[in-house]
């Protein structure tokens, strides 16, 4: 028999502070937030970021779509349990899309949503091996001033996937990117370019 997955220690609370937290992760592309939840178990396919922004964004009214690498009868559980999300098998129909760039290679079709209603779409959040706020991506747009930088990993795809946000905006994709406890945001106004060289940010966090 699993064990489930913790959930939050003060439900309320704790979801208000991480409310907040991805709120000014939104406001700001590309800053690092630390979020302080109970890591789900060590063998899970994903880290504490990520199941902090799940018990926060998830409830009854939205749809999750798992991508098949992170998939597991524990977290189908976990989610059922603290946050009573319908699952959904059509990637296009999902509120929420929990995924690794592999997913994004694959070319899954995620709502966009329209010109007319723009946030009717899949908003991704992204499992990833490696974040830090420094390296060969650079991010510009609102909420930045100057530029900030970011470093992924080997994950050029899902960098050139969001990048492609800035040819169909309003339409497009908004992105939480997480690593164990750190989390940033890439909304789809971003936007992305690639620098060979390293040059110092104008903001780090």
């Amino acid at each position: 028999m699993s064990m489930l997955w913790p959930g939050l220690n003060d439900p309320v609370h704790d979801s208000q502070r991480l409310f907040r937290q991805l709120l000014q992760a939104m406001s700001e592309p590309g800053t690092l937030h630390l979020l302080d939840v109970a890591a789900p178990p060590e063998d899970g396919p994903i880290g504490a970021a990520l199941w902090g922004a799940m018990l926060t964004l998830c409830d009854l009214d939205t749809r999750v779509w798992i991508a098949r690498e992170l998939d597991s009868p524990a977290l189908r559980e976990a989610l059922a349990f603290h946050a009573g999300c319908r699952l959904t098998d059509d990637p296009a129909s999902a509120d929420f899309a929990l995924v690794t760039p592999t997913a994004l290679v694959e070319g899954i079709a995620f709502a966009t949503g329209s010109d007319e209603y723009p946030d009717r779409s899949t908003t991704l959040l992204v499992a990833l091996d490696r974040l830090a706020d420094h390296g060969p991506w650079q991010l510009s747009g609102p909420g930045i001033p100057g530029w900030r930088r970011l470093d992924v990993g080997d994950d050029e795809a899902l960098m050139e996937c969001l990048a492609r946000n800035r040819t169909r905006f309003p339409r497009g994709l908004d992105a939480l990117l997480t690593c164990d406890t750190r989390l940033t945001a890439i909304p789809r106004s971003t936007r992305i370019e690639k620098r060979l060289t390293e040059d110092r940010p104008c903001m780090s966090q």
